[in-house]
């Protein structure tokens, strides 16, 4: 194999544009800048998505988004999942026995029309229901 060419393709690669190298280099005195105004003075800086005074597009779109703090419960519908709504005591822990929950659930709400008959089970803070009188 042709290790030893570490040399690059040819034509793929430019020497740099030095610029401000006397008048002889055809790229002295004003160095590309043109004359005058602010592109051509020292320390310029355009703000980031400035589009020469038109309004910029973050600023024409909506706002847009927000994330709540509150963490969602995880919702089970016990008419669904018979598993649940037939154990003895409700917690999160015997929960995750009978039914799949993902490692990051903390809370979890039961719904549907059978969770009035198992409201008396739950024994759980972490755990609400739907339908309250």
């Amino acid at each position: 194999m042709g290790l030893h060419n570490l040399q690059p393709a040819p034509g793929s690669t430019k020497k740099r544009k030095r610029v401000g190298r006397g008048q002889g280099s055809g790229r002295g005195k004003t160095a590309t800048r043109g004359q005058k105004g602010q592109k051509s003075r020292a320390g310029y800086r355009e703000k980031r998505g400035f589009e020469g005074g038109q309004q910029p597009l973050q600023r024409r779109l909506p706002k847009v988004g927000f994330n709540s703090k509150v963490e969602k419960p995880y919702v089970i519908n016990v008419d669904k999942a018979k598993k649940v709504a037939a154990l003895e005591e409700i917690t999160i822990e015997t929960i995750r026995q009978v039914y799949r929950l993902g490692k990051g659930v903390k809370r979890v709400k039961l719904i549907g029309v059978g969770v009035r008959e198992i409201v008396g089970k739950i024994k759980d803070e972490n755990i609400s229901y739907s339908g309250r009188e």
